[in-house]
């Protein structure tokens, strides 16, 4: 497929989601999905990795930046993680009707749609004069965002051969990890060489051209069976289902609780450092985000472990390193700290990418309905833990906060130990 198909996509969506070849290709195994090896899976993979990439470089490039809003804005630490936070609830919000939608527009148009107008947004966002309009600003751009993550695992779910499933989600999760360290690296350092109107421009373009190379790769769906009318009852009862699943409740527990830990950390992380005894740079405290590189490679070997060793048994194993990390934090030593929080990044992304794959396993039918159930309390874990946070740290320094998202952490576990005796995978 070349860049000329885009038009396609918003001329013929429907003629083309349904579409299917007289001979279906050896590229594919016997149920339609691409295998580990093939042309039709690497497009599928670099595709879905520069999707993961300019989402959550979009999603959180304001979260290097929070310090400077403070002191820019003269607001509190709390007030400032609105930048990050309004972005992750819009954005929960919206996953549900996404993932809605895209069982009648298909899922190639909708991922375009929403990363190309998030990437607009965030420029906007650049150029607003006041901080309630930049509020509003990315409160729409994760509201557009909601078309991509759930979208996404769906589409991976039904696209690649079974076998292969957690390792193609490590590498969506892995580019999802590159892209978040990016956005919080290049927003920092261009915010120091410049300002944080640059940094936030730049990237909203960069966002731009990864949209066009995303739609040029990804291979239009072949096992997408579309709705041919939005039917509300539907998706309530596809809803409905998944609520009532013990085992995809306590996915959906997992992710609420790793991400609220995990934000609540990196958001805080640059008051804590700016502050004595360390009094870091905002470049230098971005370069910590290079830790989301382990998070990278963490997320792939995850998803190699989960499919050849179970879920269950892997999953507890990021909780683990996580709270070693977290651990790590609570000393005077900066390098040790540096060191926790990779070590939380590695426990994180391992736990996300083993339960996001588990979720496409789980859900019989409607994958697109379960990925956003997941991805709501994922992003609700983001805004609710990322603002806590910040009453926490005002309150009692970094040792209450790293409390918090250890407590958070530690609840995650006993989730995960419980899914592992409820389901057998």
């Amino acid at each position: 497929m070349t860049c000329a198909d885009i038009s396609d996509i918003s001329v013929h969506p429907r003629r083309r989601d349904r579409q299917k070849p007289a001979n279906p290709p050896a590229k594919l195994d016997a149920q339609g999905g691409a295998r580990r090896g093939t042309a039709a899976y690497r497009r599928i993979s670099s595709a879905l990795f520069l999707a993961g990439f300019a989402t959550f470089s979009l999603l959180y490039c304001t979260q290097s930046l929070l310090p400077i809003f403070a002191h820019d804005f003269g607001i509190s630490p709390a007030t400032s993680s609105l930048a990050l936070s309004l972005s992750t609830a819009s954005l929960a919000i919206a996953i549900l009707g996404a993932a809605a939608v895209s069982e009648s527009v298909g899922r190639k148009s909708l991922m375009f749609a929403a990363i190309a107008g998030a990437a607009l947004l965030n420029a906007a966002a650049a150029a607003m004069p006041n901080w309630p309009l930049f509020l509003v600003c990315r409160t729409l751009e994760g509201f557009v965002l909601g078309g991509v993550p759930a979208v996404a695992m769906a589409y991976l779910a039904e696209e690649v051969d079974r076998g292969n499933l957690g390792f193609s989600m490590g590498l969506y999760i892995g580019g999802s990890a590159l892209g978040g360290m990016a956005g919080r690296v290049g927003a920092s350092t261009l915010a120091d060489w410049y300002s944080w109107h640059v940094a936030m421009f730049v990237i909203g373009i960069a966002g731009l051209i990864a949209a066009i190379a995303f739609v040029c790769l990804l291979p239009a769906s072949r096992n997408f069976t579309r709705q041919t009318r939005f039917h509300p009852r539907y998706h309530l009862q596809a809803w409905r289902a998944h609520l009532a699943d013990r085992g995809l409740l306590l996915l959906f527990a997992i992710g609420f609780l790793a991400m609220g830990a995990f934000v609540a950390i990196y958001n805080y992380a640059g008051f804590h450092l700016m502050a004595p005894p360390y009094a870091l740079s905002s470049s230098t405290i971005g370069l910590i985000f290079v830790a989301y590189l382990f998070g990278i490679a963490a997320s792939s070997t995850a998803g190699v472990l989960a499919d050849r060793l179970g879920h269950r048994r892997v999953l507890p194993i990021g909780f683990a390193i996580a709270l070693t990390g977290i651990a790590l934090t609570v000393t005077s030593s900066l390098w040790t700290i540096i060191a926790g929080i990779v070590l939380l990044t590695i426990g994180f992304f391992f736990a996300h990418s083993v339960a996001s794959s588990w979720i496409g396993r789980l859900a019989a039918t409607a994958k697109g309905h379960a990925s956003s159930l997941y991805l709501l309390a994922y992003y609700l874990g983001s805004s609710i833990g990322g603002t806590i946070g910040g009453t926490f740290l005002s309150a009692g320094g970094w040792p209450a906060l790293a409390g918090f998202a250890g407590i958070c952490l530690l609840l995650g576990t006993a989730a995960s130990l419980r899914l592992a005796t409820t389901v057998k995978a």
